[in-house]
This record gives C-alpha cells, structure tokens and sequence, in this order.
C-alpha cells in the first residue's frame, strides 16, 4: 500500500521542518531543497500536489499489498535528478548517501544506523510514473508557490499578478546519432540480426548461425560507403554507385532471409511474441531504408522530406533548420516555453511538424485561461500580423515583431516606448532556455515518446522549483543580515 507522505514525527527519523538548509552557496540543490521544504511545510501546497500525485499513482488500486516508496520520496528524487541533470546511477547514490536529500524526504536516521536504503530498480520504477499530464498539473501548483514567494510590484486590483510573458522556442535533441539513409539502414540490418539471433537462442527459430558474419559484412559495406560519399578523388561518382550496389545487395539478401523467417516462425512464449514484433518492426525499416538509399545515390531521386525516417529508435525525432549559424540542423524535437517576470516557465508546447507561427495561438488561449496577462512578447519567427490581430482582442500588449519591410504606420508603432520596452525585456527568456538546457533539456536520454515527455515536464518542474528555492535562500539571507545588524545595535 502506497502511503502519500508522513505526517506524524517517524522514529529515529530528522524531521523535514528542522532540515537545515545551507544558504551562503551557489549549489543546485540546496536551492531545490529550500523549495521542497517550503512546499512540504506549508499545507495549502503539499495537500494540492499531493492530491494530483494521489489521483495518478493511487486511485484504482487496492490498500493493500507491500508499501512502496512513499509520494513524497517519488516527488523529491524526480525533482533532484532533472535539478542536477544526473543519471540514475547518480540519483541512486545520492538517495542513499546525501543527508540533504534523505533529510527532504524524512528519511534521515538520528541515530548512526543507515536508515531506509533505496535500490537503483525501485527507483526507476517508481520516477518514471510521472507522466506529462501530471506534471503539468503539478506545474501549475509550483507556479502559483512561486508568485507567492516573489512578493514584488505588478497586482492587479483583485489581488492576482498581471503578468509579463514570453514566449520562445528551443530544439531538445533526442539520444540518437545525426540519420544518414545508410546508417539508418545499418541500424535496422543490425537490429534484424540480433533480434533473430535472440529468437535462436531463446526460441526455436534455425538459420542464423553466422549472425556474426552478417553483422560485420555489412558494417564494413555501410563504412565504404560512408567513407567514399564524404571523401574526394577520381571517379568518386562510379566509386559511390558501385559501394553503394553492394551493400544494397547484401542487405538485400538480409531482407530476404527475414522475410522467410518472419514467415515460417511461431512464437511460444509472450517474450518470443514480442521479440518476433521488433523484427517485424526493423524488418519494415529495413525495408524502407534499402528503398531510400536505392532511389537516393542509384537512381539519383531527390527524397521528400514526410518520406525521410531520422531514428529508427525514436521515430518521433525531427530533421530542424532553425535558421541558426551554428547549430544550422538540430535532431530532436521542438519545445516552446512561455516565462513571466519572474522567470518561471509558466508553459510549455512540444511542437508535432509546427513551425513558430502554429503555435502562437493555442499557447496564447491556454495562458489567457489561467492567467491574468498584461503582455505577451514573441520573437519574428511566430510572427503572423493576423494572429496578432487576434491575440489583440485579450490581451493589452502584444509584442509580434513584423517580418520583412515594415511600413510607416508599423515603424511607429514598433519605435514606440512601451513597445521597445517589453522587447528588449523579451531577451531574458533566452536565459530561461539556457538554464532549462543545464537542468537536462540539451539533450534527453529516454527513448520512447511517453518518458520523452515526461522528462521535459520534470526538468520544467525543477527548473521553476529551483528558482523559487534561490529566493527563498536570498529571503533567508536577508533574515539574518537584518537580525546581526539588529543585535548590533542593541550591543551599541
């Protein structure tokens, strides 16, 4: 049975309110551990997160069973590995071994005994249910949290902050290598070979004794032709075709010799059964890959891009020009961010085969649903003067430079002071993306789309808790200048 937190004192255990939280120090996780503490203490928070966490992780299920890991451990260890951009080798050491981190969860012996001990497997299990949906719940919570600690100027009459957005957008790489037609079409041959030598080991399935040799012939094809593509000299045209005529023939044969097995298998077990779908699966790329490198350097086609694979493995990945010097192509997938003038990430979109200008519209209708916005600031790339037109009509301020010539009346405007104002205020959202990208959002090591999500939700998540811990400390700090200097003038 799964617990939500403990509330009552735990024997033997430190407290969460008494965990001291180290102040004068530029470490991420202290300022994580200052924002969790704060959301623990306070019961208007912790009972809403909770509730969400509840709602995911326990409803439908029976109060019975082995009690695992407790909602709040889950919550603290998910938040701690985006915060520090670990893996989950890191992550299982410092939950066993960081007295700050076991100190946030409640788990921090008194005594000199080693207290409650995490395994690596309970972990990942446990981290990886959190989904995107809810923690975008979750996110809103947080967000509320941090405009409740960052007590500065800009409430409206009903007492709710008018906020200042901004909006941008990033590329989050996904874990694969940069897609070439023949190294895709490597990895499907060589995902079609170790599949079926699996099902030879642990099946029934005969005919791959030389697994080996399949895998190292055409490697060293796929090498020639990578090698003669990108390299120079005489006859490279007639060199290319002819490399490239092999491999294909040789992964012709594979093709062949998969299809046959494919055919005259029967799987017996549900390990053989789903074994048997991946080599259809990679049967399938392969197949597609060998007509793609064909029509691409045999018979000299030009590939349309909805046509093109960019990872076997992740096939949600995108081919991305953002019009950038360096990098010009990202592979990954695009994410645009909306930060207020607190700089909390307030939303986030992943973008399906949009472009910036698809995006403006249903991220300005979502803020405007939550929100009380008193401007919105996009760069040219979601510039669409008709949207702006629209977005005119809710929303006071719209920041939307033009593209292209602008005219008489558009220069004015664009010069104006307030205009020029949230513009140039407009930038700190670039900051924002550079700290997301150190919380975990450069680059994503999951590799299926669910978790590929959900990692972006937690790496926002403890980006906006981060944010608040900082001000948290910063308040603490200034706590204790006032109190010394008070005490000082007392001695006077």
């Amino acid at each position: 049975m799964r617990k939500t937190f403990e509330p009552q004192l735990t024997l033997g255990c430190t407290p969460i309110e008494e965990v001291v939280i180290p102040i004068k120090t530029k470490s991420h996780l202290p300022a994580l551990a200052a924002a969790l503490k704060y959301i623990y203490i306070n019961p208007e928070w912790n009972q809403r997160i909770f509730a969400l966490l509840s709602s995911k992780m326990r409803d439908g299920k029976k109060d019975t069973g082995r009690k695992g890991m407790s909602l709040w451990e889950i919550f603290v260890l998910a938040q701690v590995r985006l915060c520090q951009n670990i893996s989950y080798d890191e992550l299982h050491f410092i939950s066993n071994d960081s007295e700050l981190v076991r100190g946030i969860m409640g788990v921090l012996p008194t005594d000199f005994s080693a207290g409650k001990q995490y395994k690596y497997q309970n972990i990942y299990d446990n981290v990886t249910l959190l989904d995107d949906e809810l923690l975008k719940e979750i996110n809103d919570v947080i967000v509320e949290v941090g405009h409740q600690v960052f007590k500065k100027k800009g409430k409206t009459a009903e007492g709710e902050v008018a906020l200042q957005c901004k909006t941008d957008s990033f590329v989050v790489e996904t874990d694969t290598h940069f897609p070439t037609d023949y190294n895709l079409l490597w990895d499907s041959a060589r995902k079609c070979i170790d599949t079926a030598d699996y099902l030879c080991n642990e099946g029934s399935l005969r005919g791959w004794r030389k697994s080996k040799e399949w895998r190292k012939s055409l490697k060293g094809l796929m090498r020639m032709v990578g090698k003669t593509s990108n390299g120079g000299g005489k006859n490279k045209a007639e060199r290319l075709q002819k490399a490239t005529t092999t491999y294909l023939t040789k992964a012709r044969t594979l093709e062949k010799k998969v299809t046959i097995s494919l055919k005259n298998y029967r799987p017996l077990t549900n390990k053989e059964l789903l074994a048997t779908l991946s080599l259809e699966y990679y049967h399938k790329m392969l197949t597609l890959h060998i007509d793609l490198l064909e029509r691409r350097l045999i018979k000299k086609e030009t590939i349309p891009h909805q046509e093109k694979t960019f990872s076997i493995f992740q096939p949600y990945t995108e081919f991305i020009k953002k019009g950038k010097l360096h990098p010009n192509v990202e592979i990954g997938k695009k994410l645009a961010i909306t930060s207020d003038q607190y700089h909390l990430i307030i939303d986030w979109q992943i973008a399906e085969n949009q472009t910036d200008n698809q995006l403006t519209l249903p991220i300005a209708n979502r803020l405007a649903q939550k929100y009380d916005i008193e401007s919105l600031s996009l760069d040219r790339g979601f510039s669409d003067m008709e949207d702006k037109k629209l977005l005119e009509s809710f929303i006071p301020q719209v920041i939307m430079p033009k593209k292209g010539k602008l005219s008489t009346e558009e220069k004015t405007l664009e010069s104006a002071p307030a205009f020029k104002r949230l513009k140039n205020k407009h930038s700190a959202v670039e900051s924002n993306i550079n700290e997301l990208e150190h919380r975990g959002l450069d680059r994503c090591p999951n590799r299926t789309r669910k978790t590929f999500d959900s990692y972006i939700g937690l790496a926002i998540t403890a980006y906006n808790l981060h944010k608040i811990g900082r001000e948290l400390q910063g308040q603490m700090l200034e706590k204790q200048k006032a109190k010394k200097q008070k005490s000082y003038r007392q001695a006077a």
